[in-house]
């Protein structure tokens, strides 16, 4: 098949760096780079490098101007590399795809540019070291870019990637060296789920965790009451737990992705939970309540011994102003804080605002 995907994006651009669309040799397209603005461009491109087993670079959507000339009609710019894949050039592949379905983090690194043209294409996968080549004592590689000094350099860029969820390009001098330029390596990092931690087993709960699912995280529902934290009533939910929040939350992993919250209205169980949560690596901690509940509760982290920088991470109450009323509404209004906290964006009606869509591209 021949394999396009997305390296680099600015502008209102459709999909992310890592879309990709696969052309196969009997005409079949599968996946989508753009929305359906330049599929039809790459459907003709994916046959040519079939045909010829040359990687090609694309950049489509070159102004807001000629943008709709070139099929990119939202005014955006793509970086698109085309490659052709064979288990022969790719046989790390039933590894990688193994790797996807058992949640265990993976990448790939591709050369995308480079004055050597018989380097374009060569790749490396890359895992946090359990087994195979390990090389500088944490990370695992199969494949090669050329070069030892190169597979090593950018192994440990790429781990670094992975360890974030990143995607992204990367860029070395002719022998690997950091700070050169020549090589450009572009990084796809498979990450599993990002965790989302629901505390308190009601029915806000229920509706977040449908939210958290359309979202792509992997949502836990966690109460201490084995009445109410069951499977039947979280059927969305990939696990129900029945244990005290705060010593369920101080045994799970937690990183700059996680979303924690606490929805519990029970100071015996949101405070503890609470503590925990702050103090930990989690991207995102709001609580549930009204005002006056979210002053107690203030009050309540306070006397624990909550310094004010990390009470300052709290969202609470939690969610944006929508007016929500019931458990849907409610979900909808925290996942849209959790998506503008991720993305820097303002809450604002977009008709209000002025300037770029997307927080920190150009207009």
């Amino acid at each position: 098949m021949a394999m396009s995907t997305v390296v680099r994006t600015w502008r209102s651009a459709p999909r992310p760096a890592g879309a990709s669309m696969l052309v196969t040799a009997g005409g079949e397209a599968v996946g989508s780079v753009s929305g359906g603005c330049v599929e039809g461009a790459l459907f003709d491109l994916g046959h040519e490098v079939l045909a010829t087993g040359v990687p090609v670079f694309e950049t489509y959507g070159v102004s807001d101007d000629d943008a709709f000339a070139v099929g990119l009609t939202c005014g955006g710019i793509l970086d698109v590399f085309v490659q052709q894949v064979t288990l022969e050039s790719w046989p790390e592949l039933p590894g990688i795809v193994a790797s996807v379905d058992a949640d265990e983090p993976v990448a790939v690194a591709i050369i995308i540019s480079s004055p050597h043209t018989e380097q374009v294409g060569r790749h490396i996968v890359v895992r946090p070291a359990h087994g195979g080549k390990a090389r500088l004592g944490s990370v695992a590689i199969q494949g090669s870019l050329g070069t030892d000094r190169l597979d090593d350099t950018v192994g440990a860029d790429t781990l670094g990637l992975l360890e974030s969820g990143t995607t992204g390009i990367l860029h070395y001098g002719p022998e690997g060296e950091r700070l050169g330029e020549g090589i450009d390596v572009f990084v796809n990092s498979m990450a599993p789920a990002p965790r989302m931690y629901i505390f308190g087993a009601i029915d806000f709960s229920a509706a977040l965790c449908r939210v958290g699912k359309l979202l792509g995280f992997r949502v836990t529902i966690c109460d201490a009451r084995e009445i109410f934290a069951t499977p039947r009533r979280f059927p969305d939910a990939d696990e129900v737990v029945v244990d005290w929040p705060h010593r369920w939350l101080a045994s799970q992993p937690v990183d700059s992705r996680t979303v924690i919250c606490v929805l519990t209205h029970d100071p015996k169980f949101d405070v503890p939970a609470l503590e925990v949560a702050l103090r930990s690596d989690a991207g995102y901690v709001g609580a549930m309540g009204s005002r006056r509940t979210h002053e107690d509760r203030l009050r309540r982290l306070k006397e624990a011994g909550m310094l004010e920088g990390e009470l300052a991470r709290l969202h609470s109450p939690i969610g944006l102003d929508l007016g929500a009323r019931t458990p849907e509404e409610t979900a909808v209004s925290i996942a849209a804080e959790i998506v503008s906290d991720r993305w820097g964006g303002s809450g604002e009606r977009l008709r209000t605002t002025d300037g770029p869509i997307h927080p920190g591209a150009p207009r």
